[in-house]
């Protein structure tokens, strides 16, 4: 009798904590470090633009990387940071200072940036999924995740695709893609993927963390689609000195 009540006490345990990671929301970056030497880019001064390199880093441990300005941001906190795995050299996971949602960011390798695009598509199109466990907390990652983002240099410019990113669940996830040129190259195989695309862009651009974060933030207010890219749009005019109306010819929301 003893052994039955713990075993019914367990299912409860198991199953409220299902539960608790259905609640839990979640936003999953995959960022493919800047790299001269391994990605098409135009080249960018050698500290900043070595893949291999996470602090200084242009897209994660410089002063606009996804790192450094999370960290810096009134909005979130920082809870752990640690190696993911051989492609992906460190992974943060933060915390909304008010709100019950987590933001885990993965840095790719830049010599890895395939990885991270197929990773990214996948997760789109619901076939790749996964969770980790932060303070007892489980947290939905890749397809699990609400809101997925890539952050990075365009690499469909310059290899092609061979898998098929269909989706598998029948759910549609909402996507941000900062990177040159997003909408041309992402659109058909994003569109099967059945995702949402909440931010992207029409020609090349900077990807760092500002618009983003802007973006995030009025994400989670429950705003509507425009108004999440009115304010990555506003952050870019803010920091790129482009002017408001080019910002907004460049980030565009929606197929």
């Amino acid at each position: 009798m003893a052994k039955r009540i713990i075993f019914v006490f367990l299912f409860v345990l198991i199953v409220c904590g299902s539960l608790r990671a259905q609640n839990t929301q979640s936003i999953h970056v995959m960022v493919a470090l800047c790299d001269n030497k391994y990605q098409g880019i135009v080249k960018v001064p050698a500290k900043i633009g070595n893949g291999q390199d996470t602090d200084n880093n242009l897209y994660w441990g410089c002063g606009y990387g996804i790192r450094t300005y999370f960290r810096k941001s009134a909005e979130w906190k920082e809870l752990k940071r640690y190696k993911a795995d051989n492609t992906r050299l460190e992974r943060i996971v933060f915390r909304h200072k008010t709100k019950d949602v987590y933001l885990v960011a993965d840095a790719y390798d830049g010599r890895y940036i395939k990885d991270c695009t197929e990773d990214f598509l996948q997760s789109c199109a619901g076939s790749l999924k996964d969770t980790i466990i932060v303070n007892n907390k489980v947290i939905g990652l890749n397809g699990n995740a609400k809101l997925l983002t890539y952050i990075g240099h365009n690499g469909l410019m310059d290899f092609s695709l061979t898998d098929s990113y269909v989706n598998t669940d029948g759910k549609s996830r909402d996507a941000i893609i900062l990177a040159c040129a997003s909408k041309q190259y992402f659109r058909p195989i994003l569109k099967s993927t059945k995702a949402n695309p909440l931010v992207w862009t029409t020609n090349l651009m900077c990807p760092e963390a500002y618009s983003l974060h802007d973006a995030i933030s009025t994400y989670l207010k429950g705003d509507t689609s425009e108004a999440v890219r009115n304010s990555a749009a506003a952050a870019y005019s803010k920091y790129q000195k482009c002017g408001l109306k080019a910002a907004k010819n460049l980030l565009v929301t929606g197929y």
